[in-house]
């Protein structure tokens, strides 16, 4: 696959590791292609496997992949970016990502169908949190589109769930709003 080496010009193109250089066939295709291979390094490819342990630092260098114009390569890291959806840094980063319509349905061939696994909405110390719970931020958020600051330490009564196990809505000062459940903790 000299292609391949060539594109990536002889580096991870996800972390940019220049060791242990191997193709990984990103699913569901299998082949050689290189259009849908990317070049990963052994501690990548160790990672990519579906259930595998994922290292949150070594997968900061998303930043950077994410933003690649080869679409496996945005494919792969959409995905991770999801798997790590829990931290703050990769919510960040797939809420600014942008893939083609094209791409983005092949990077959600690799998701779990809704139902297979009910996505379970957790506060920052990993408590259950269900609808009408209410939650006490333990942060400073500055709130979009506002000139208010939602204070650390201010109690968001009868919060909703949303589609996203990361976020759930709830209001402070009367406005309703969108919070971060890395931001919050379950009162009481």
């Amino acid at each position: 696959m000299t292609a391949l080496h060539t594109r990536a010009e002889n580096a991870c193109e996800l972390c940019g590791a220049t060791d242990d250089l191997a193709p990984f066939a990103v699913a569901p295709h299998t082949g050689d292609d290189v259009e849908h291979n990317v070049l990963a390094c052994g501690t990548c490819r160790g990672q990519l496997a579906e259930g595998a342990e994922l290292d949150g630092k070594h997968w900061f260098c998303l930043q950077g992949a994410i933003w690649s114009a080869v679409p496996a390569v945005q494919v792969v890291s959409w995905r991770l970016l999801h798997r790590l959806r829990d931290e703050g840094w990769a919510q960040e980063l797939m809420a600014q990502a942008y893939l083609e319509e094209d791409v983005l349905a092949w990077a959600r061939e690799g998701l779990p169908v809704a139902g297979e696994a009910a996505a379970v909405t957790v506060d920052s110390n990993g408590a259950v949190l269900a609808a009408g719970d209410d939650v006490t931020l333990i942060k400073d958020l500055d709130v979009k589109g506002t000139t208010f600051v939602a204070k650390r330490g201010t109690l968001v009564k009868g919060i909703r769930l949303t589609d996203d196990p990361g976020h759930v809505e709830g209001r402070v000062n009367g406005v309703q709003l969108v919070l971060k459940t890395a931001f919050l903790k379950r009162a009481g």
